[in-house]
């Protein structure tokens, strides 16, 4: 992880600064608030501020659906409920703002969720950092057989190497070129005196995607469940499971009852269709039924045999 001289200064004047506040805190988060947590290579995920906890989704619940939650004695239960039947807009009511270093590939993925406030570094105004994204061995696959974008088996160590030592090279390459467009180095000093500038707008074509970029990223608690429940999956790719992996734990520190819940219902629960259902209830009480009895497609019916673990 690499911070810049400005940013860490910064960091650690915020995490000495207090106020006396008469807003909701949420202690676990704020043990945190301003630190960043490495990710990958050179990226990282920091807290830099909050609105509201558990008790504001309370509240917020407790407004729209009237005396009849005045049954509901416990915080926790009421947002399990909540949580449970799909009664989303109490979790609206909270938001919490990241500061993220990534790769621009894993940024292009990531903005494909429309759902929060963005604002990213600049190329146009300032230079790119010469740091870059290279996958460690562990993560080299191969391109897998049943999953148009996802890996298969790990490639062999002499491939790995060599690939490794392709994006290297690549990278090096291309932020050298780049620089020499720029007629400017990272620090700030000119290359040639006698040669002009080529716009920052245009020098920045030619750099590959596993280049760093950071940006700030606001977003309600409703929509960071629905990211983390797509994104902290098995089935994500690894780079960018490993920002949301880091990101669970936050959720974990800021509402410790909607994660719970969201643990419960969401990241370790599941869902079946009607078919999927009827076919449960048969199974249950010992009927025997097949794939085309079922009425699910065949690739439904072995994910739905995976799930509960039943032969093929």
């Amino acid at each position: 992880m690499a911070l810049t001289q400005t940013q860490a200064q910064e960091i650690e004047e915020l995490q000495t600064q207090t106020y006396p506040t008469r807003r909701t805190i949420a202690p676990g988060l704020e043990e945190i608030l301003y630190e960043p947590f490495p990710v990958l290579d050179h990226g990282f995920v920091r807290v830099i501020d909050y609105m509201g906890d558990d008790s504001s989704i309370v509240q917020a619940a407790r407004v729209s659906y009237g005396k009849g939650t005045k049954k509901v004695t416990e915080d926790r239960g009421l947002i399990h409920y909540l949580l449970r039947h799909a009664h989303t807009t109490p979790f609206e009511m909270c938001e919490i703002k990241f500061h993220i270093k990534l790769p621009i590939f894993v940024a292009r993925d990531w903005i494909r969720h429309r759902t929060a406030n963005v604002n990213e570094y600049s190329g146009r105004y300032s230079i790119l950092d010469n740091e870059f994204y290279i996958p460690s061995e562990e993560v080299l696959g191969s391109q897998s057989t049943t999953n148009r974008q996802g890996r298969g088996d790990r490639l062999s160590p002499e491939q790995s190497q060599y690939i490794i030592k392709l994006l290297r090279e690549d990278s090096e390459r291309a932020y050298a070129h780049y620089e020499e467009l720029l007629n400017e180095d990272s620090a700030g000093n000119i290359i040639d005196p006698k040669k002009d500038k080529l716009a920052r707008e245009l020098a920045r074509i030619n750099l590959s995607l596993n280049v760093y970029t950071q940006w700030y990223w606001k977003i309600d608690l409703h929509n960071l469940m629905h990211f983390l429940a797509l994104r902290a999956d098995a089935h994500a790719q690894y780079e960018i499971q490993v920002y949301a992996n880091i990101m669970l734990d936050m959720l974990k520190r800021w509402v410790p009852f909607t994660y719970e819940a969201f643990m419960q219902y969401r990241k370790e629960g599941v869902r079946f269709s009607k078919n999927g259902l009827i076919t449960l209830k048969k199974l249950l009480k010992g009927a025997p039924i097949t794939q085309e009895e079922s009425g699910m497609t065949k690739r439904e019916w072995n994910e739905f045999s995976e799930l509960l673990d039943l032969p093929l």
